[in-house]
């Protein structure tokens, strides 16, 4: 092999291996990592990188010490899922950083928390008064949960006194024209049901549907292939 073969060979046998290992550490969004996922993330990547770069370096002593930080993220997440006091030391715990609308100044500063920074993350969630919070606490990942007063929340049909009824999660039938045939028989449904309803309703077939989807009403949600801008 050629060096550039070589380099290609590492860098697609090291970037299958981090995706599967990054799987198996599990489903987490970047926002939602915990400081030690983050340190684990930044490792798993500089080791990765160092036998791609450098072939001198044998590829096994790249994936090794990937394989062993991946063990050490999985075991010390099944002991923070044990063990509540674990998940305090590793995690950390969420802080209130303004309680009964007042702001918690010596708890911002341990945190080296600003005010700049919480108004920013408050404007984020819509919120641009901070007279408007009761309760704003600061989570371990870094963003902020707020409650609102009573005043200031949205109203809801239960404050009115008014049932709008279960509604649940639309089932996806057709996605870019192919059928989900596992959803279908989820919904109890045939296949020749749903193209009789398309072709009766909607004047389209499962291939003319860019997305279809059955409501928890059991109506069916249709939206067709080649729609246009309708405006300049």
């Amino acid at each position: 092999m050629t060096e550039h073969l070589i380099i290609v060979y590492r860098t697609v046998v090291l970037y299958f291996l981090v995706l599967v290992l990054m799987r198996i550490m599990g489903k987490r969004e970047v926002g939602q990592l915990s400081l030690f996922d983050l340190v684990v993330a930044i490792m798993i990547a500089e080791l990765a990188a160092i036998p791609m770069e450098d072939t001198s370096i044998e590829l096994h002593h790249g994936v090794v010490p990937i394989v062993v930080l991946v063990f050490l993220e999985v075991a010390l997440s099944f002991l923070t899922l044990k063990s509540q006091r674990a998940r305090r030391i590793i995690e950390g715990t969420p802080s209130i950083i303004i309680e009964k609308g007042r702001v918690l100044e010596n708890e911002m500063r341990r945190l080296r928390y600003n005010m700049d920074d919480m108004m920013a993350q408050m404007r984020e969630q819509g919120v641009y008064n901070i007279c408007d919070v009761e309760y704003a606490i600061l989570e371990t990942n870094g963003k902020l949960s707020l409650v609102l007063k009573a005043a200031k929340r949205p109203v809801t049909p239960e404050d009115l006194g008014l049932d709008p009824g279960y509604e649940g999660l639309p089932i996806p039938l057709v996605s870019d024209g192919k059928l989900l045939g596992e959803n279908l028989a989820l919904a109890q449904k045939t296949e020749a049901w749903l193209k009789q309803a398309l072709a009766s309703s909607h004047q389209c077939t499962i291939a003319d549907c860019l997305y279809c989807a059955l409501d928890s009403k059991g109506q069916l949600l249709v939206f067709k292939k080649g729609e246009t801008k309708k405006t300049p």
